[in-house]
């Protein structure tokens, strides 16, 4: 990236749009709450409360839901480790360093009501769901370096992305309450996906050349977070394969929308290295 602005001068420059969306976004975010999407009436003690243990037989959801909600959970849950990447990034002080906790919330909300609604409605084997949340949460989470506006642009993407895979598992439709949750988490997705693409688009008024640059990386590296399972599988094939999230599909669902707020193809006057860059996400669309 080119070095006429460096990272901590554009968290300054960018701060005063961070607190306007900020703003924005706690006034358009519905505070709902996690208890009140929850059957409490359903759930009944385990063994070691004199109950009865979990048993395949007890689950209504298919297996495509079921294991679409499990990655959720297990992606909502690692935030320790994404909250350690966003601050690291983002800094302690100021707008941002609010922003970093605000997110860490929301992502913690949906943890809540999509954990307690499987285990209490026995949808998953919950022993198995809190092995996988374990293995999951030691591994943590790391993001390769990246320069800030590369990092606003790739978060962007993510919750994009994050999206995509709830509104599809909303369709799934089997049971209508688990199209609720999900249709509820997608709107908190695509909130915070706002929220980045904002600033990313002011990037681009402050510093297009870098910008450009960083847009381009963000979308040759982007990955969604892969689960690694008990069973062995891989999380996003079995995603794609059930029509959940196809990685084949990211230029569309993903990239494209983005690409299209930020008049990536429309942009003139760049420096050599950013109009190869912007002509390659040109192509994109």
């Amino acid at each position: 990236m080119p070095t006429d602005i460096n990272d901590s001068q554009l968290l300054s420059e960018l701060a005063p749009v961070v607190q306007e969306n900020l703003d924005r976004h706690i006034a358009a975010a519905d505070g709902w709450q996690p208890h009140e999407f929850v059957p409490w009436d359903s759930g009944r003690n385990f063994a070691f409360m004199g109950g009865e243990d979990w048993a395949p037989e007890q689950s209504k959801l298919s297996d495509v839901e079921a294991l679409a909600l499990t990655v959720s959970v297990l992606i909502a849950d690692n935030m320790p480790s994404h909250h350690r990447e966003l601050a690291h990034a983002f800094g302690l002080v100021g707008p941002w360093w609010t922003w970093v906790g605000r997110w860490t919330a929301e992502e913690n909300r949906q943890s809540i009501v999509l954990r307690d609604y499987l285990v209490l409605t026995r949808a998953v084997d919950p022993v198995a769901l809190e092995r996988d949340r374990m293995k999951h949460m030691v591994r943590g989470f790391d993001l390769p370096p990246m320069h800030l506006a590369e990092m606003l642009a790739h978060s962007a993407f993510d919750e994009a992305a994050a999206a995509v895979r709830h509104r599809n598992t909303a369709r799934l439709g089997s049971d209508p309450l688990v199209a609720t949750i999900t249709d509820r988490i997608a709107k908190d997705d695509e909130l915070q996906a706002t929220f980045y693409s904002n600033l990313v688009a002011a990037a681009f008024d402050i510093a297009p050349d870098q910008t450009m640059i960083a847009v381009a990386s963000a979308v040759d590296r982007f990955e969604v977070p892969r689960v690694d399972l008990l069973d062995g599988s891989d999380s996003t094939a079995r995603l794609a394969e059930a029509g959940i999230y196809d990685p084949a599909r990211q230029n569309q669902d993903v990239f494209a929308p983005l690409l299209r707020e930020w008049s990536v193809a429309e942009r003139t006057g760049l420096s050599d290295d950013a109009e190869q860059a912007r002509q390659k996400l040109a192509a994109l669309l």
